[in-house]
């Protein structure tokens, strides 16, 4: 269970250990949004790739990518079933309109994981900036003290 901090109560030290924490806390859930973001895009393109197979495009010539800089020649043979990428090399045979809500359902999915960790986000941005405020005034407290202090001394 999450320790609730009076950040007041903290030396500057500790908040600048808070805020390093902070920053490790905002990149990961940045990078986990960035990330789901990237596969919830390549649903996306797989589902719209679904538009092309209809009866009229069957037979068409059209080019098949072997790597991601080689094509070969094809002919576009059934348009009634795709193959679905489900995971860790397997693959899936379904109809376009199983594959259509399969790929709805990973795009929603996504989105409501990315729903999920957002508010996450946005409560660690703004924890971060409290703690960059109160080290704002803390470092100012301490020049004000130095500064009386040098002005006590010369009197």
């Amino acid at each position: 269970m999450a320790q609730q901090v009076n950040i007041t109560e903290l030396s500057l030290p500790q908040l600048e250990v808070l805020k390093n924490q902070l920053d490790q806390e905002v990149e990961f859930l940045s990078s986990s949004i960035a990330q789901l973001k990237v596969v919830q895009t390549k649903y996306v393109e797989a589902k719209d790739c679904l538009t092309v197979l209809t009866k009229g495009n069957e037979g068409k010539e059209l080019l098949v990518p072997l790597s991601s800089s080689m094509y070969v020649p094809g002919k576009l043979s059934d348009v009634s079933q795709v193959l679905i990428d489900v995971g860790t090399g397997y693959y899936v045979e379904k109809s376009l309109d199983d594959a259509r809500d399969f790929f709805k359902r990973k795009i929603d999915f996504l989105t409501k994981e990315m729903e999920k960790i957002q508010p996450a986000l946005q409560e660690k941005h703004a924890m971060k900036q409290a703690v960059i405020e109160m080290m704002s005034q803390k470092i100012q407290q301490l020049t004000a003290a130095g500064a009386s202090q040098a002005t006590a001394a010369k009197a």
